[in-house]
């Protein structure tokens, strides 16, 4: 029995290639390693590995989402410019509230490394009492995204994840400070626990 609240995570690979069975997925593997780390709740994987299809994709988020109950939901792939790239359309599709912010420090993070991260068409939204987020498609922009970097003083999005899963219902999220310092308010924080 774990001291910290468990947590439900989706985590959806859009890929039609890998889908496919064209070639193995590596974004599912690199959220889930990524957010082992940086977690210390019990995880309950929701995963999914889906096609480029815009209502395919708005169909799993909100299964994941109404029925399965995820607090969290990650995307990797289907951000680009490119006709197939979809995820921000079927993202938007099924939001109760944007949260533009998410977007814009992954693309302000991704441009450290490469001019076309513009090109990144990553979306956050709330639907219900839980967190969607689209993430690159690479393992190493994923990590870099939620991450920051430390060294250069640039937070990753990661850090406002559990407050913002607090403001709206979610369960505490509690992350091990050496992946990843979650920041909340002191009228927000719960006194340490060990586990």
């Amino acid at each position: 029995m774990s001291d910290f609240d468990p947590v439900r995570i989706g985590v959806v690979s859009i890929s039609d290639r890998a889908s496919a069975g064209v070639y193995e997925d590596k974004g599912i593997p690199a959220l889930q390693d990524w957010l082992q780390r940086a977690l210390r709740n019990p995880i309950d994987w929701q995963t999914r590995l889906i096609p480029d299809e815009q209502q395919g994709i708005s169909e799993a988020l909100r299964a994941l989402v109404d029925e399965t109950r995820c607090d969290l939901v990650l995307t990797t792939g289907g951000t680009g410019p490119a006709p197939r790239d979809v995820t921000p359309e079927a993202t938007l599709a099924v939001a109760d509230k944007q949260m533009p912010g998410f977007g814009e420090q992954m693309r302000q993070i991704s441009l450290r490394f490469v001019p076309t991260a513009i090109l990144s068409r990553q979306v956050a939204v709330i639907r219900g009492k839980a967190l969607i987020i689209n993430l690159p498609g690479q393992p190493k922009s994923i990590a870099e995204t939620l991450q920051g970097l430390p060294d250069q003083g640039v937070p990753g999005i990661f850090a406002a994840v559990p407050y913002c899963i607090d403001l709206i219902g979610g369960p505490y999220l509690e992350t091990d400070d050496a992946v990843c310092k979650a920041f909340r308010p002191k009228s927000a924080v719960r006194p340490p626990r060990n586990g």
